[in-house]
């Protein structure tokens, strides 16, 4: 394992590649700490220290920004608006058939996707920044009492405000090119690394929060159970059903093409976390409306916000626990029903000559794929919803906070952009020595 590493750092080209990865990583991080215009940073770190806190939503946003949303700092936003443009893109391929031919047309018409994605992520940051800046003004962000938390900006004037935003915004846009940089001048895709990073910056103060509340016992405890966890995760993201594809042989001229043998690789965790996202973002809907319809002094509130405080915000109540399982579960089938056309990959298959043994082309090849893919996904969504109760799970038993990260969205991330990244570090060793990272 230590001649491997050593010989990563003795390939200049993979040095330098790794090189340029943590100096964007150094910059993302510092970013991550440096104050908006106006905002009273001694006041933000006294309310983080008080125990103000968000949830739902507003959680995982700050979980992606690896702690810069609760700092409103300029990199308070983090990915989060490229991700959301990046899934409403991708979903669009569906309702508008112009992406769809855009991205069958290759290189060239994924590019002007990207440059879609890249607009949308823009007018989104501006959109998230303003709702940002306008509930910090209103001291609702840390959903605390405590004096600090409702007088983090040093001036509310329209014009500071604004300039705020345009401080948001640019940090996004900033954020989005260096994530570009390092996907093409670094190693890995840029923008899962950032996102690796934000998580695991948030790790070390998670696990002492529970060796605080619960002692040394319990914190060791936490740390085997997630040893066992993230060998669980693995070995899931790893499992991969392959079907058999043969395509016939061809003869044009002198030349005689296909007769080869193929597989189509199918994942058990098709859709990653994006169901994780969903989940979390329909079950903070109710706590937001919730949230805006306070009473005023003296009065007492509605009976539907009563049970929205009680049952929908805190997150430790198992009838949010089954409706965020319940959502899990039905978001994975219904990403992975857009994202996966058994139709038009029977067509493909058929188009070139291929079919699958024993499976007639055509349609039977399309309702054996919709057979296949159901089976799997069903064990894949119970596997994600299940995954993404741990850190609900560890909330009430060992006094964790929604960004626990041995659970959820987190340690799904993790997992899997260490193992591409690995794999990329590995594939390119191969390439120069003949022998690589894993063997």
């Amino acid at each position: 394992m230590f001649s491997a590493i050593q010989r990563v750092f003795r390939t200049p080209d993979l040095r330098r590649k790794i090189g340029f990865s943590l100096a964007i990583i150094v910059i993302y991080r510092l970013g991550a700490h440096v104050p908006t215009p106006f905002v009273s940073f001694p006041k933000v770190q006294e309310c983080l220290r008080e125990g103000g806190g968000t949830q739902g939503l507003l959680s995982m946003v700050n979980l992606f920004s690896g702690g810069a949303l609760l700092q409103l700092s300029i990199f308070a936003l983090g990915v989060m608006p490229y991700i959301t443009a990046a899934i409403i893109i991708q979903l669009l391929r569906v309702v508008i058939p112009h992406f769809e031919t855009l991205y069958q047309e290759g290189q060239s018409g994924q590019a002007k996707l990207t440059q879609y994605t890249r607009y949308l992520t823009i007018a989104l940051a501006l959109l998230q920044s303003t709702t940002l800046v306008t509930v910090a003004s209103t001291g609702q962000l840390f959903g605390s009492s405590v004096q600090a938390c409702q007088q983090v900006l040093t001036n509310d004037a329209w014009w500071a405000q604004m300039l705020m935003v345009l401080a948001l915004t640019a940090g996004t846009g900033l954020i989005m090119w260096m994530a570009e940089l390092m996907t093409e001048k670094g190693v890995g895709n840029g923008m899962s690394i950032l996102i690796f990073i934000s998580i695991v910056a948030t790790f070390p103060a998670a696990m002492w929060t529970i060796k605080q509340a619960r002692g040394w016992d319990t914190f060791f405890l936490v740390i085997v159970v997630g040893i066992v966890i993230i060998t669980l995760i693995v070995f899931v993201e790893q499992s991969v059903r392959r079907i058999p594809v043969q395509y016939a042989k061809r003869i044009v001229g002198r030349r005689t093409y296909g007769g080869t043998s193929t597989y189509i690789p199918i994942k058990m965790n098709m859709a990653n976390v994006i169901p994780v996202i969903f989940a979390s973002s329909l079950l903070y809907i109710p706590a937001l409306i919730a949230q805006f319809n306070q009473p005023a002094a003296g009065q007492q509130p509605a009976q539907w916000v009563v049970w929205i405080n009680n049952y929908l915000v805190k997150g430790d109540h198992p009838i949010y626990w089954l409706l965020y399982f319940v959502l899990t579960v039905g978001f994975t089938f219904f990403y992975v029903a857009i994202t996966f056309n058994p139709v038009e990959i029977s067509d493909n298959m058929k188009k070139y000559g291929g079919f699958i043994p024993g499976i007639r082309a055509g349609r039977p090849t399309a309702e054996y794929l919709d057979y296949v893919i159901s089976r799997i996904t069903t064990v894949g969504a119970l596997y994600l919803g299940l995954v993404a109760l741990i850190p609900l799970v560890a909330l009430s038993t060992v006094a964790a906070n929604q960004n626990f990260p041995f659970g959820g969205a987190s340690i799904i991330i993790m997992v899997g952009v260490g193992l591409e990244t690995v794999k990329q570090i590995d594939a390119q060793l191969q390439q120069r020595h003949y022998e690589g990272l894993l063997r």
